[in-house]
């Protein structure tokens, strides 16, 4: 993604209702990725750093760097993935393989699923429960709709995403993906 076709997705997501605030300047870029924890790839930063969309179900990271509650909120939106798979540990009898051979108390379980989930690409929200991965940290990486293991593509890649969720056709400067990048141990989940 180039300054242009950042622009215009942020044109295009205003004429659909959603509001923006001034772009995140460098600075508050590095204190957020500081602060969280996070990378951003290069399109979503370069789309942050055009304007910072602030309606309902985006994250607010200017606010998460002012306001503790604020980032509070934006944890637990950075935790989302991981409690969801927990929850369907715990609800659903979900287990994978690779986390070897399932303990049987759910503390045990709870353990070995937060040490495996250091090495996961982070989950990072992009709008209500979709995430881009952090990693690889390159551009077109595919927007994930993520609610417990029930995990699926919604966006090959971040423009691609838009159209899907806010109903616009993409114009010609955008080429999408003709199929989404694997992603490490998410894939698990995608069909």
């Amino acid at each position: 993604m180039n300054r242009e076709q950042a622009s215009v997705l942020v044109k295009l997501l205003a004429a659909k209702g959603v509001h923006f605030a001034k772009g995140l300047s460098d600075e508050e870029v590095i204190a957020i990725q500081c602060d969280f924890k996070i990378l951003f790839p290069a399109d979503l930063r370069l789309f942050l750093q055009t304007a910072l969309p602030i309606s309902n179900k985006f994250v607010n990271w200017r606010e998460g760097l002012n306001s503790k509650s604020k980032e509070d909120e934006i944890q637990k939106r950075l935790n989302w993935p991981l409690e969801g798979v927990l929850f369907d540990i715990d609800a659903n009898d979900f287990w994978l393989d690779e986390w070897g051979e399932r303990p049987e108390s759910f503390a045990q379980q709870k353990v070995i699923v937060e040490q495996h989930y250091q090495h996961w690409p982070k989950l990072i929200p992009v709008y209500s429960h979709r995430y881009i991965p952090s990693t690889p940290y390159e551009e077109g990486n595919p927007i994930l709709s993520v609610y417990q293991t029930d995990i699926i593509y919604y966006g090959y890649d971040l423009a691609d995403y838009f159209s899907r969720e806010f109903s616009f056709i993409l114009p010609t400067i955008f080429q999408v993906p003709e199929q989404p990048k694997a992603i490490a141990f998410w894939d698990n989940f995608l069909a």
